[in-house]
C-alpha cells in the first residue's frame, strides 16, 4: 500500500526537522520526504493539513503482562493501546509469570507479538534468575534470542556483587542494564512519599532517599565495570543531580523519566485512591522541578510510561493493599505537550524524548522520518481537546493518574511498518 502524507508539519528531531513537508510511504518503508511530493497514481493520499507528523514513538518501559497474567493485559491489547498513543515500538518488562529469563518466553513474547501486536514488541530480559537477586540470568542466550536489555524492574538488585557482575557481563555482549533504584531496605511497608502527606495520612512512606542511594551504588558500580546503564523513572532531585554528575565525568549512564512523576505531586494521594499509588510515588513540587531542569538540561535522556495495568478488582482495595501501578500509554504524549506549553522544552525537544532519544539509548534504527526508514509514522492533532475517560481506554487497564483531566492535542493516525494501526477519522482506512 502506498500513503501520501500531504501538507502536514513534519517534526523530525533525528534530522533537526520542523517545517511543512510531504512524507510518501511505499509498503513498510518511507519512500520519499520534501516538499509538494506528486501523488503516485495508485496512492492515498492523506490531507494532514493542520496536523503534525511525527516519527512513531518508542517507549521503553512497559509491563504486557502476557504471559500468566492475561487478565491485566496481554500482548493484543497492550500494542492496541500503545498504538492509541502513538507509540509504535515498546519494551516490554521481564516481570511476567514465568519470567522472561530464559529464551522460551523471549521467544514466546516475540512470536506473539508478530502475530498479534499493532506495535513492535522488544522484550527486556530479566538480571536474575527468577527476578530473585540470587543468580544471573543467561543474558547473553536471551539477547541471542532477542531481548533489547536486561533489567530486574520492579525490584532492585540489591547484592551489589550481583549487580556488579551483572554491569561486567553485560558489558562484553554490549547490552544495556536497565537499574530500577531503590533500597527495599528503606521502602519496606512503604506505600507513598515519605514526607507530610504520608504523616497527615497516617500511610508508611517511601523515603527519596531510598531511590538516591541506590542512583549512588548504580554509578559507583558502572564506573567500576564501565557498563551501560539506564535508570528507570527516576523521580527525586538527588537522583537527578547524581546522574548529571556522571554523565558530566564520562559514563555512560541514561535516564528516563514517567509523565505523572513530572505533572503531579504527592498531594494527589490524599483522597487514598489507589489510582495514585505507583512505585516510585509521587513526589514533592521541589522533585518534579528538578525532573523538569533534567529534562530541559538532557540529564533526562527519555520521557517512558512504565505502563503497568492492573484488574480494576485489584485497584478497588484500600490504598495500603492495591498493587503499585498506573497505565500510560494513551496519555503520555499528550501530557508530554504540556511541558512544551509550559515552556520548559522546546517542540522538537519534547519529541525527541519520545523518539530519537530512546531509539539512541536502545541502539534501534528507529524514531526517524527519513528516505528509507521503516514506515512508523504518526499524526497528531494539537488542537484537539479531550478529556480522560479510562472507560474507553484500549488497554485492559484502567488505573489512570490522569482520569478526568483535560488534555491538549490527540493521535489522528499511527501507521506501523506502513501499516494503520489506529485511525479513527478513517484517514487511510
Amino acid at each position: 500500500m502506498k500513503v501520501l502524507i500531504k501538507g502536514g508539519r513534519l517534526l523530525d528531531p533525528a534530522s533537526n526537522t520542523d517545517g511543512e513537508r510531504d512524507v510518501l510511504v511505499d509498503g513498510a518503508t518511507i519512500a520519499a520526504v520534501g516538499p509538494n511530493i506528486e501523488p503516485p497514481g495508485d496512492a492515498k493520499v492523506v490531507d494532514a493539513s493542520g496536523l503534525w507528523v511525527m516519527p512513531g514513538l518508542i517507549d521503553m518501559h512497559v509491563h504486557l503482562r502476557e504471559p500468566g497474567q492475561e487478565y491485566k493485559e496481554n500482548i493484543a491489547t497492550g500494542t492496541l493501546a500503545a498504538a492509541a498513543g502513538g507509540f509504535t515500538t515498546v519494551c516490554c518488562m521481564a516481570n511476567t509469570d514465568p519470567v522472561n529469563d530464559t529464551p522460551a518466553v523471549t521467544e514466546f513474547i516475540l512470536k506473539k507479538a508478530l502475530k498479534e501486536g499493532s506495535a513492535r514488541v522488544l522484550p527486556v530480559g530479566a538480571v536474575s534468575k527468577g527476578l530473585e537477586g540470587k543468580e544471573l540470568a543467561e543474558m547473553g542466550e536471551m539477547q541471542a534470542a532477542g531481548t533489547i536489555a536486561a533489567s530486574d524492574d520492579g525490584r532492585s538488585v540489591m547484592d551489589v556483587r550481583l549487580m556488579r557482575r551483572a554491569l561486567e557481563y553485560a558489558r562484553g555482549l554490549d547490552l544495556l542494564i536497565i537499574s530500577h533504584p531503590e533500597d527495599h531496605n528503606l521502602t519496606r511497608h512503604g506505600v507513598i512519599h515519605e514526607g507530610e502527606v504520608s504523616t497527615r495520612l497516617g500511610l508508611d512512606g517511601m523515603p527519596a532517599q531510598a531511590e538516591e542511594i541506590a542512583v549512588a551504588r548504580e554509578l559507583s558500580l558502572l564506573e567500576l565495570t564501565r557498563g551501560r546503564l539506564h535508570f528507570a523513572h527516576v523521580s527525586t532531585r538527588g537522583a537527578v543531580q547524581a546522574i548529571k554528575r556522571a554523565k558530566d565525568r564520562g559514563l555512560a549512564a541514561t535516564a528516563e523519566v514517567t509523565p505523572h512523576h513530572f505533572t503531579l505531586t504527592h498531594e494527589a494521594t490524599a483522597a487514598y485512591d489507589p489510582d495514585f499509588k505507583m512505585n516510585p510515588p509521587l513526589r514533592p513540587e521541589e522533585d518534579i522541578k528538578a525532573l523538569k531542569e533534567g529534562l530541559a538540561d538532557g540529564t533526562i535522556d527519555a520521557i517512558a510510561t512504565d505502563h503497568a495495568p492492573h484488574a480494576p478488582w485489584e485497584k478497588e482495595v484500600e490504598f495500603v493493599y492495591a498493587p503499585f501501578g498506573v497505565v500510560g500509554l494513551e496519555t503520555a504524549l499528550a501530557v508530554t505537550m504540556r511541558l512544551v506549553d509550559e515552556g520548559v522544552l522546546e517542540l522538537l525537544d519534547a519529541v525527541k524524548k519520545l523518539t530519537s532519544g530512546p531509539a539512541k539509548i536502545l541502539g534501534i534504527d528507529a524514531g526517524r522520518l527519513s528516505e528509507g526508514a521503516v514506515a512508523d509514522i504518526v499524526l497528531f492533532d494539537p488542537g484537539k481537546s479531550w478529556v480522560v475517560d479510562p472507560e474507553a481506554f484500549l488497554s485492559k487497564g484502567k488505573n489512570s493518574a490522569f482520569k478526568g483531566m483535560t488534555l491538549k492535542g490527540a493521535v489522528a493516525l499511527t501507521l506501523f511498518e506502513g501499516n494503520p494501526v489506529f485511525d479513527p477519522e478513517g484517514l487511510v482506512s
